[in-house]
């Protein structure tokens, strides 16, 4: 309400993702902004639905704004990787989308809080890895491109369930 009494309208440069990986909370951030506008008269952008849609992210994950904000980083940068992979467009209706986001998400929260899955038990990714060679390769790339980035190794037990996930949603892709 202060930027707006400003006349300050601070454009959130992640709307796009916001609005794709955490439709839940932006919608409730759009309802939040409707009941801004019919109580006090005031008429805010949608960024400010972003805005508040990162808050409530922020709430559930018990996490500081800077991480969800390179949370959402790190799941647009992996989305782009498969995507540019498997040279596909997300259905992103689809529930194996959802998954694969849901899974993307609490990935980048563990990798960014240093709490990655371990197992010393490496026998269901070896079975993975060779059922599921082009979502391998892909998860390979994720990983590369993650040390590279973000100086950070993924585990074999995260590997499997990112192969998993990616081939789900590249099997229910090409079945179209």
């Amino acid at each position: 309400m202060t930027r707006y009494k400003q006349g300050l309208n601070v454009k959130n440069p992640l709307l796009w993702e916001i609005k794709r990986f955490y439709k839940e909370e932006y919608s409730i951030g759009i309802q939040a902004i409707e009941i801004i506008k019919d109580r006090l008269g005031v008429n805010l952008q949608e960024d400010e639905a972003a805005s508040i849609a990162l808050h409530i992210v922020n709430a559930q994950l018990n996490s500081d704004m800077p991480n969800v904000v390179n949370m959402t980083k790190i799941i647009q940068e992996i989305l782009s990787i498969i995507r540019y992979y498997f040279r596909i467009e997300f259905d992103e209706e689809s529930l194996t989308y959802h998954r694969l986001v849901t899974h993307l998400k609490f990935f980048a929260q563990r990798m960014l809080n240093n709490k990655l899955s371990r197992s010393n038990d490496d026998y269901l990714y070896h079975i993975v890895k060779k059922k599921h060679v082009d979502a391998y390769k892909c998860a390979e790339k994720i990983k590369t491109h993650i040390k590279k980035s973000y100086d950070f190794t993924i585990t074999n037990e995260e590997m499997t369930y990112l192969i998993i996930h990616i081939q789900r949603v590249v099997s229910r892709e090409s079945e179209k």
